[in-house]
């Protein structure tokens, strides 16, 4: 049998996975891994507990599985950085995570003196803060980069300093050029950073070098960001094929057909361009749309306004109602993303009544996050030029049935729902079995994907109503602190 030990760090935990050549996950381990927030708008990650606990559920899943591992891939969360000693393995700050806003004046700046759109979520002004908050750091030989290049150096035992342009494009850590050709001189120059404590970029599948830190040394064959290997491990890969993953937020990826982008900057409808995979020497590209609170809103019936227990019984309670009763929820408790770019939006409930119950609110804040879907799904089409025929869906939110339900009606498209909940451990999985030739070309995929179930929207004639009146809802929920509304990257 070949097997494949996936990582897969996420932004509050991280898991270890065997997987087998079908596909199938034999063992799992799980450690939480949640980041610290000091103050308000910042997001840190101690990044040796991380690597410890890469290292444990690494050995506690292969122990258990019993046989040599064949290759390993590694899948993350973007764009969080961390920065370390070449020489002693010590980062020399906290890790700095995606969410991380303390650079927002930096991107602010950079926009006005040279015109670079750099994002707050990028990882430029992350590196750049870190090495001008850290005394003596330009005297010192560092390394840095995201975490899959930290978490290829942890299990290399300090061998690689690795990446793939997933990981390193120029969405992702705004220092790249557009093609993903190389790094940009000009922004490493006005941010005191150097190209040699940058990671050498690979492909996304294909060994890189060996985990000596782990039994037998497989061999590092697969390296990628989340979304993307989300992306295929739900057998996105032609032109057109989408998948949303609904976990804390919502991100959208769409295959295109196009080669590199002109720039790099966000469509006109609020998606951006982004490498989706790298092999062979030969990059795919697509488009990103991104929800930023989806889950999150599940968690706030549960967690704050105690009206569901589990997020599983928020589907139990907004079955009891055929619609939500007129009710809307605008799920943008965090601000407003693709297409808007609102970030001082904020939820918003309305149509209530001395009527309105339990389950309409819930319902109507499963309804508003599936609201959110379409909207991306529309983005996306818009600024591809493609009609995006059906979708397919994981991440939590995907085992809900009444919003999966509310997605196919909003969308009016057939949703394919994965038959796992995290399928990046999936795409991980088929590049390192791509990288070590267990399987020959990237479409191999296609053949070894199945929905758990397909769910078609219902023939209603109030879709278009109910688009409106949300659309009416969402200019009612945008702006609400317009000194942030003001803010764009």
């Amino acid at each position: 049998m070949t097997a494949f030990l996936v990582i897969d760090v996420g932004t509050t935990g991280l898991r270890a996975a065997v997987v087998d050549e079908s596909l199938n996950i034999l063992t799992y381990e799980h450690r939480p891994c949640p980041p610290s927030s000091p103050a308000p708008g910042l997001v840190e990650f101690d990044a040796v507990d991380m690597a410890s606990k890469v290292l444990d559920a690494a050995q506690v899943a292969t122990a258990r599985f019993g046989s040599p591992i064949d290759a390993v891939g590694i899948t993350n969360q973007r764009a969080s950085v961390v920065v370390w000693d070449r020489e002693t393995g010590e980062p020399i700050g906290p890790g700095l995570g995606w969410q991380d806003l303390r650079t927002v004046m930096e991107c602010i700046m950079a926009k006005a003196e040279h015109g670079w759109a750099l994002a707050p979520n990028q990882s430029a002004t992350k590196l750049q803060w870190l090495l001008a908050n850290t005394p003596g750091a330009a005297d010192r030989d560092l390394c840095a980069g995201t975490v899959d290049s930290w978490i290829a150096w942890t299990l290399s035992r300090g061998e690689l300093h690795v990446s793939d342009h997933t990981n390193s494009s120029a969405t992702t850590s705004g220092l790249r050029n557009i093609d993903s050709s190389g790094w940009r001189s000009d922004i490493l120059d006005a941010f005191g950073l150097s190209a040699s404590m940058l990671p050498t970029v690979v492909d996304s599948a294909g060994i890189v070098g060996r985990a000596s830190a782990l039994p037998g040394a497989p061999p590092i064959a697969a390296l990628i960001g989340d979304q993307q290997a989300s992306l295929i491990g739900q057998g996105c890969v032609r032109p057109g094929r989408a998948k949303i993953t609904f976990g804390t937020g919502g991100m959208l990826d769409v295959v295109t057909d196009g080669g590199a982008p002109d720039a790099a900057h966000r469509h006109d409808n609020g998606t951006y361009p982004l490498p989706v995979w790298s092999i062979g020497g030969e990059l795919g590209w697509g488009v990103e749309g991104i929800m930023l609170s989806a889950g999150t809103n599940v968690e706030w019936l549960r967690d704050d306004l105690g009206l569901i227990d589990t997020p599983a019984e928020s589907h139990d309670i907004a079955a009891r109602c055929n619609d939500s009763g007129g009710v809307v929820y605008v799920p943008a408790l965090l601000g407003l993303g693709t297409p808007s770019w609102d970030y001082g939006a904020r939820g918003t409930l309305l149509g209530l009544t001395r009527g309105t119950e339990r389950t309409h609110v819930v319902r109507a804040v499963l309804e508003g996050v599936a609201h959110r879907g379409a909207d991306l799904v529309e983005a996306a089409g818009a600024d591809t030029g493609t009609d995006i025929d059906s979708i397919r869906v994981d991440g939590g939110m995907s085992r809900n049935p009444t919003f999966v339900q509310a997605l196919a009606d909003a969308t009016g498209r057939s949703i394919s729902v994965a038959p796992v909940v995290e399928s990046t451990t999936i795409g991980a999985a088929f590049l390192a079995g791509l990288g070590i030739g267990a399987w020959n070309r990237l479409e191999d995929i296609e053949s070894l994907w199945s929905p758990a179930h397909v769910v078609e929207p219902r023939a209603t004639a109030h879709r278009d109503a109910a688009r409106l009146t949300w659309r009416d809802a969402l200019e009612r929920a945008g702006g609400w602190f317009p000194e942030l509304s003001a803010l764009d990257f």
